[in-house]
């Protein structure tokens, strides 16, 4: 009679699998214990330190974690607020707006627009908006806005400066060394200034400053400064004469400085002629009243 025998040879193999992972398991158990001791040996911290500042970490990288969700939640501002209202009532607010700088500008429109910060939070008066929003005016060249703690909100102005008079079709506008509109202006209170006109002339404003730069003992004596054609000048001094000057940056200034040189040997200005041409410099036409024609000279270096 054949016998049946049972082979029970998988669950050894098991047995002896889980056998060697328990022992590998130990191993590495025991090696990096060593290396823990090891490094607590060489580290300054007490093993109680550094449970202490995994604590810290684990807590610090929680507190992200919530303030994140709260801000995606929109409870940081609602917190913000809160402590900007704490602060107001504990004398955090502003009271007081105190504007310098300003010596020709209407004061009162800077306070327009900072005054509307009045009986508000300093926390919660947006600094970069307000001096934006001083920016927009015509005076202001440059602005600083900030708070001096507790209650006041200082303003720094930096203004723009005139330097002539523009004329338009229907009034003259006071305009700074680049073009830039300042204000409308009175004839009376124009007088003395120089005085720009032409279609055009105010973007020509800084080369015409470059231009007068060329001969500058008679720069004081223009009285106006005509864009002619957009393409030229024609100066008028103070005694009525008028200089035509030819087209070109260039040729312009060596055209003003050729009748400068002319204007002090002979004193031109303030003479007899009442125009003079120099569209096609070096040569230089004289007109004078009463007088038929022209005179010409070569006035050139």
């Amino acid at each position: 009679m054949a016998q049946t025998i049972r082979r029970n040879a998988a669950p050894v193999r098991r047995q002896a699998r889980a056998q060697g992972t328990k022992t590998k398991v130990r191993k590495a158990r025991a090696q990096t214990n060593s290396l823990v001791d090891a490094l607590m040996r060489v580290l300054p911290f007490t093993e109680e330190q550094l449970h202490k500042a995994f604590l810290v970490l684990i807590l610090a990288g929680a507190a992200a974690a919530a303030w994140f969700v709260a801000g995606a939640a929109g409870l940081t501002a609602l917190a913000g607020r809160q402590l900007a209202y704490a602060a107001a009532d504990a004398g955090y607010e502003v009271e007081r707006v105190e504007v310098r700088g300003v010596e020709r500008m209407n004061q009162l429109k800077v306070y327009e627009r900072v005054l509307g910060q009045q009986d508000r939070a300093m926390p919660l008066v947006d600094l970069h908006a307000l001096r934006a929003s001083l920016m927009q005016l015509s005076w202001v060249e440059d602005a600083r806005v900030s708070r001096e703690l507790p209650d006041t909100i200082v303003v720094d102005i930096v203004e723009r400066k005139p330097h002539a008079a523009l004329r338009r079709a229907d009034r003259l506008v006071l305009i700074d060394h680049t073009g830039h509109v300042l204000e409308p202006v009175s004839e009376a209170d124009a007088k003395g200034m120089l005085q720009i006109s032409g279609p055009g002339a105010q973007a020509q404003v800084e080369e015409l400053s470059t231009l007068l730069d060329a001969a500058p003992a008679l720069r004081p004596q223009v009285a106006q400064a005509e864009w002619v054609g957009n393409r030229r000048w024609n100066l008028t001094y103070k005694t009525g004469q008028v200089l035509a000057l030819p087209q070109g940056e260039q040729r312009a200034a060596a055209a003003l400085m050729d009748f400068a040189r002319a204007d002090g040997l002979y004193r031109l200005i303030g003479g007899k002629v009442a125009a003079f041409d120099m569209r096609n410099a070096p040569r230089l036409y004289m007109r004078v009243p009463g007088r038929s024609g022209q005179q010409a000279g070569d006035k050139g270096s």
